[in-house]
């Protein structure tokens, strides 16, 4: 016992140690470490600003990121913006989220609609996440109305412009402090 290592947190309920909060002590020093949240944005997210503002606001991917640090920061989460066009980036952030961060939010763009890929790996890796979309995906084309990610997810937001990745960091934060939902008292 006296070597240093992190003895792993268990629960009442569980055998076996709870891999999310085990991540939050440092086992160097036995110190504990914020929360990780990967958020992560998928194709044409990069054109935020530039791109239908009448449908996507005026803000910037830059102005989205920063919202998202200062949330983060305010909610006590590293928060890790990453944005990319490709499906398989994606999908590789989502499988380093198993060993890297306690919850993800996802705006998977036109992905959503497509990637069985991200479905895949938002189920295999196990971490929480909750899948937002800027605009009100159902009140808009029909081929936007199905959701790959939503089965899989443990909440989706949409129409809510850059407050629903404020809301989704807010829900993975109460997440992370408890992870059991059904010991989450419902308050008026």
């Amino acid at each position: 016992m006296g070597s240093g290592a992190a003895l792993p947190i268990r629960t009442a309920r569980r055998e076996r140690p709870d891999r999310r909060a085990a991540l939050l002590i440092d086992p160097r020093n036995g110190s504990l470490l914020t929360p990780v949240v990967f958020v992560l944005n998928g194709p044409n997210l990069n054109l935020l600003g530039l791109r239908e503002p009448a449908i996507y606001g005026a803000g910037t991917l830059a102005d989205l990121e920063e919202l998202c640090r200062a949330s983060g920061s305010r909610l006590g989460l590293t928060v890790d913006v990453r944005q990319s066009n490709h499906e398989g980036d994606l999908v590789d952030w989502i499988q380093e989220a198993r060993t890297a961060a306690q919850g993800i939010v996802l705006n998977a763009g036109a992905l959503t609609h497509t990637s069985v890929a991200i479905h895949d790996a938002l189920r295999a890796v196990g971490v929480p996440a909750i899948e937002v979309h800027l605009s009100n995906v159902h009140a808009r084309e029909s081929f936007r109305h199905h959701s790959y990610v939503s089965p899989v997810a443990a909440g989706v937001i949409v129409g809510l412009g850059p407050d629903g990745y404020d809301f989704a960091l807010q829900a993975l934060a109460r997440r992370i402090a408890r992870p059991d939902p059904s010991s989450e008292p419902i308050t008026a």
